[in-house]
């Protein structure tokens, strides 16, 4: 097995995430070395500041081909950029960190945020936020089973 040689988690092509930031207990990711940057589901964007920083409220249906649920979040503003996606369209995209957890591993990644209802997942983990974190089983699925958040 490469993780008992590198000691990285290993992660199949779709895991089950947690986003502890938004109280999102899990959530289904695809994980997409093609991509460079991840991208969470969003939609009714707003921002607004928050002691003289940009922020920015946003809602997100965390459950596959289901827009009865949804959660709302708030997130500080890092960035906003040009993205393009997979089918070459570019969009002006609010960027946030927070924290994933997969399996046992927390980690802090970069999102922007974009409306997913038309797409699988909810969530797309792009190869910036694996970077040197995980190995990649592009023919297994949820290796690291459903995340246990402590509450």
């Amino acid at each position: 097995m490469p993780e008992l040689l590198t000691g990285m988690p290993m992660l199949g092509w779709r895991e089950w995430v947690a986003l502890p930031d938004f109280n999102i207990v899990q959530i289904k990711a695809k994980i997409d070395t093609g991509a460079r940057s991840s991208a969470l589901h969003a939609f009714a964007i707003e921002p607004y500041r928050k002691g003289g920083e940009p922020w920015v409220m946003f809602a997100i249906h965390p459950i596959q081909k289901n827009t009865d649920i949804s959660i709302e979040c708030h997130a500080a503003v890092k960035d906003q950029r040009v993205v393009s996606d997979s089918g070459g369209h570019k969009q002006l995209r609010y960027v946030i960190d927070t924290q994933l957890m997969i399996g046992q591993s927390l980690i802090t990644a970069e999102m922007t945020l974009t409306n997913r209802d038309s797409m699988l997942f909810r969530l797309l983990i792009g190869r910036t936020a694996m970077d040197k974190r995980f190995i990649i089983a592009p023919t297994a699925s949820y290796l690291q089973g459903k995340p246990q958040l402590k509450t």
